[in-house]
């Protein structure tokens, strides 16, 4: 692993040269663009296919997504501006240039959860039964799109020696991403300065990956319209508030020390986990459990 870009070093798994980019007609491609991409593509079939699975019309998801994605990018750009404005104040212009990097999840969350509603009611139908099965592509599109990070070298947390300990060539990382504690633990091999780190990213998508796993074995079984939704923001929200604390480059909330990520996970696991209760009590106390999918197939005819 001796000058390797970057490694893995307790699991014996390097890359000696790290591109983020690829050339076509001489016109730069950034790894982390077409990583989204693939992400928003598997997202997508992975919703198509719950809504096959539940009888539905496939295609109103890919007439959503359409839309969907658009807003999801501009919120996440949003978001990211709005917690860092110190870095566009000088120069507005940056603030449209996506190819420097700066998209908060949250805020694509927030912009698609926005979008999602206006879209339901322009076209007549449930926003719960909808969001049940769009939530199934969300956290696929989030599982790839983390991966976007390894090419940037970015999204890791603070200095480690555990198991997925990470190293980094220190040139590779953007400067405003260290922190005290990892220049602190800076290892030389050979002249070459690496920065050894907690893959943040990484934990992510396998966190996603395992909430994946789980709404898919738990679809079958869901009481009412709106249930997968809450297990993803209860469970993403868990997953992403203790990742967050281990992040160096934190979206913190004005003038404060508080990772807005953080606070914004601890409310929707709150609110997520309240609805839950609720509506199984209420559930419970009527004896039987709500239609599936009720709204959307008095709307449109579908069963599940």
């Amino acid at each position: 692993m001796e000058g390797a870009d970057i490694c893995f070093v307790h699991l014996g798994i390097a890359i000696q040269h790290l591109r983020n980019s690829i050339s076509v007609f001489g016109f730069r491609i950034a790894f982390y663009g077409i990583i989204i991409g693939i992400g928003m593509l598997a997202g997508l079939c992975v919703a198509q296919a719950d809504a096959r699975r539940r009888g539905q019309d496939p295609e109103i998801y890919l007439d959503f997504a359409l839309y969907g994605i658009i807003f999801s990018i501009i919120g996440a750009r949003i978001y990211y501006v709005i917690f860092e404005w110190d870095l566009y104040k000088e120069d507005i212009l940056q603030i449209f240039n996506l190819r420097a990097g700066g998209l908060a999840i949250y805020g694509g969350v927030i912009a698609a959860t926005i979008t999602l509603t206006v879209f339901c009611r322009i076209r007549k139908v449930s926003f719960l039964s909808l969001a049940d099965s769009c939530v199934l592509g969300l956290v696929t599109g989030q599982i790839i799109g983390r991966w976007g990070n390894f090419f940037n070298c970015e999204a890791f947390g603070g200095y480690t020696d555990s198991l997925l300990a990470m190293r980094i060539r220190l040139s590779l990382v953007n400067a405003g991403m260290l922190n005290q504690d990892v220049l602190n633990h800076v290892i030389v091999e050979n002249g070459v300065e690496y920065i050894q780190v907690h893959p943040t990213f990484l934990y992510e998508s396998l966190w996603n990956l395992g909430l994946l796993c789980f709404m898919i074995w738990y679809r079958q079984r869901k009481e009412f319209d709106g249930e997968m939704l809450c297990i993803y923001l209860s469970g993403y929200g868990v997953g992403r508030f203790w990742i967050e604390g281990l992040r160096t480059d934190q979206l913190l909330l004005f003038n404060t020390s508080i990772p807005v990520s953080q606070g914004l996970s601890a409310i929707l696991i709150l609110a997520a986990a309240t609805c839950m209760i609720l509506k199984k009590r209420q559930l419970r106390k009527k004896g039987k459990g709500e239609d599936q999918d009720g709204d959307f197939k008095k709307r449109t005819g579908n069963s599940d």
